[in-house]
């Protein structure tokens, strides 16, 4: 990473360059209305590298609970440790809004997101069978939680 790494919240003004990052990333991307309806509901915080947008995380908090429920890292900024920095953010955010545990789930076939966060210190917890859209069917969920420290 050459330039420094900065946060910041969503807006609506940010929506068009999120689902651009969102519909490059993924086969069943998060739709509009989803991130529109999570603005009011979630913490969403973007992520840039210099001034080039290159991420974005959605974490919601209830009570002293987190639950990922979107990370995202542009595809051509990938594999260069950008997903971590993002997921320590958004874990960070969690605790300062004090939440003590995170749960999350990702698609049993992403092994470099199940790589991730264990590398964090998520634990697999369970599945939930046929959980997420997939080409040609449906694909298991691994769930995964883990305590967060300050």
């Amino acid at each position: 990473m050459s330039d420094a790494v900065t946060f910041r919240p969503m807006t609506e003004a940010d929506l068009d360059a999120v689902l651009k990052i969102e519909f490059a990333a993924y086969s069943h991307p998060w739709t509009r209305g989803i991130f529109l309806d999570g603005l009011g509901k979630y913490q969403i915080w973007l992520m840039f590298e210099g001034q080039q947008q290159v991420g974005h995380g959605v974490v919601q908090i209830i009570l002293d609970e987190a639950h990922l429920l979107n990370i995202t890292v542009k595809p051509e900024n990938q594999g260069r440790g950008l997903g971590l920095t993002l997921l320590e953010h958004l874990m960070s955010r969690a605790y300062a809004a004090e939440a003590r545990e995170c749960f999350l789930e990702v698609r049993d076939s992403n092994t470099a997101a199940f790589k991730l966060y264990e590398r964090y210190g998520f634990n697999e917890i369970g599945r939930r069978r046929d959980y997420y859209p997939a080409v040609g069917g449906r694909e298991d969920a691994v769930v995964m939680a883990c305590t967060l420290v300050d």
